[in-house]
């Protein structure tokens, strides 16, 4: 896919390879800083303006977060600034009547999900700790149930592996995993976005602005993936190859979940907020302005599902 950075043009008018990269360093970079991603000293200024920002009326869907589909039901779940919705012949629809900030968000089964952030902000603005820590609903997000680190982390990132649940901590920069509600804390390192799948449960990629890393040993040491592209978010497919969306929104898959032959497909027409691979044919995705996209064809091509 053509490259749609333009920062620092080469002798020949054109974006060089390492221009290139250079620039989606620096996008990944920013992304990764606009997540919150930090040391544990944002939560009163967060508190804070979540208060401020509160009002009575529903304020939608506000920054998309997180995407998924319920096997259960088939439908598109949307996690964003302002709760979860469903997408409903075009239009995001509120599920449940909670509005707190899914700042992660995985499907790990029929009507069971994953979530971390931060609560409401009239929870917050009467007293409650501003971090999620990990919540799961079994109910498709209509109500929710604490699991673990409540008031403690806040989970940017969490992918399921088979019984395993994996999450990437914003305030500590830590990687945690866990079954059965018992989380342990595993590698610390900047990252946006976690991938494995049941099949390996132990092997975990996680896209960072060096590049694509890979751990062998569930999340305790990781490494460069040697010759992945640049990536904002990566996935395990159903059929067990990996499947990624680059800053510049293309489409890169590499089968059999080595990471070694790379190609190009396809691609979004902007930079990805969220992302995930339903299959290895069914892709969502969303953009900064909050249109989400879907593609039945492993990321060939696109179509609006929702426009703001």
């Amino acid at each position: 896919m053509t490259n749609t950075f333009d920062p620092v043009p080469d002798g020949r008018g054109r974006c060089g390879r390492r221009g290139a990269r250079a620039a989606a360093v620096v996008l990944l970079t920013a992304t990764l800083a606009a997540c919150g991603a930090g040391d544990g000293e944002t939560a009163a200024p967060y508190a804070t303006d979540r208060a401020a920002s509160a009002a009575p009326a529903d304020q939608g869907v506000g920054h998309v977060h997180g995407l998924g589909v319920d096997p259960a039901t088939g439908k598109v779940h949307v996690a964003g600034h302002f709760g979860l919705f469903t997408v409903e012949g075009g239009r995001l629809v509120r599920v449940g009547d909670s509005d707190a900030d899914h700042m992660g968000f995985t499907v790990a089964g029929p009507g069971t999900f994953y979530a971390s952030g931060h609560p409401s902000a009239a929870d917050i603005a009467a007293g409650r700790a501003p971090h999620l820590g990990l919540i799961r609903s079994t109910d498709a997000g209509t109500t929710w149930e604490q699991v673990a680190l409540a008031g403690r982390a806040d989970f940017h990132a969490l992918q399921v592996a088979g019984p395993r649940v994996y999450g990437y901590d914003a305030q500590t920069g830590r990687v945690w995993r866990g079954e059965g509600g018992r989380l342990t804390s595993a590698a610390r390192l900047d990252l946006l976005d976690l991938a494995a799948g049941a099949d390996a449960p132990d092997t975990v990629y996680a896209t960072t602005p060096e590049g694509v890393k890979v751990s062998r040993d569930a999340g305790e040491t990781f490494r460069l993936l040697a010759g992945a592209p640049l990536l904002s978010f990566l996935d395990v497919t159903d059929q067990g190859d990996l499947i990624g969306v680059a800053p510049d929104g293309g489409v890169h898959v590499a089968g059999s979940g080595d990471g070694t032959a790379w190609r190009a497909r396809g691609g979004l027409p902007a930079h990805a907020v969220a992302f995930t691979a339903v299959s290895a044919r069914h892709l969502l995705a969303a953009v900064m302005d909050g249109t989400i996209y879907e593609s039945t064809n492993g990321g060939a091509d696109f179509e609006v599902i929702h426009r703001p």
